[in-house]
């Protein structure tokens, strides 16, 4: 079993990362592996609606970013973790960027995994990035990890993530309750039970 978990920062070690690495050490000792990919400080381009990924091979037409490679990564995965930083209340733009084409190119690599969204900050604005990166979730059939408290480390630079207990104990508790989920998959799995195949979506305008 394998968990991946997407830095949203610009900064690769900065409080995002913190905490993802604590998620990543806990993952560890419960038996499951797990990568952090950084998504980095470079530009990430924006989906635009050209639809070329439907006739590509879980893949976007854009190929000088890391979107395809991790949509690569996410075929081979069990569950996902995204961290983002809070900018203006909201995630990070690149994370954002990068979700969008990862899910609207690659979706049936993350469909019926389970997946969960954390987010760092100074003091606000973190359980509304969470619940903006819970919807990529909830629109591809994933089941969304919760922990204890919301998935959230108050801190701005990584030392003092450090000093947030709470958070850290979310975190702790995050990444065991994507374990146990992960192990309760792989049991139903070794018992026949499989993830549902659904019909061809009917789709439908508000205006007729």
């Amino acid at each position: 079993m394998k968990v991946l978990l997407i830095n949203g920062s610009s900064r690769s070690n900065g409080c995002t990362y913190t905490a993802l690495s604590q998620i990543a050490n806990v993952l560890e000792e419960n038996g499951v592996s797990s990568e952090i990919i950084h998504i980095g400080n470079r530009p990430v381009n924006d989906c635009i609606a050209c639809g070329k990924c439907r006739t590509l091979d879980n893949s976007c037409i854009f190929t000088d970013d890391l979107v395809n490679e991790v949509i690569k990564k996410a075929e081979e995965s069990d569950g996902f973790i995204f961290g983002t930083p809070v900018y203006y209340a909201h995630p990070s733009g690149r994370i954002l960027s990068a979700l969008d084409r990862m899910f609207y190119a690659g979706k049936k690599a993350f469909a019926h995994k389970p997946g969960a969204a954390i987010a760092s900050a100074r003091r606000a604005g973190t359980t509304a990035s969470i619940d903006v990166l819970n919807k990529y979730f909830t629109i591809s059939e994933m089941p969304v990890i919760s922990s204890s408290y919301w998935n959230v480390v108050h801190g701005n630079t990584p030392e003092e993530v450090m000093q947030d207990l709470e958070g850290l104990h979310t975190m702790r508790n995050l990444a065991e309750n994507m374990a146990w989920v992960l192990k309760c998959i792989e049991a139903g799995k070794s018992q026949g039970i499989h993830k549902p195949e659904h019909s061809k979506t009917v789709r439908t305008n508000f205006i007729r």
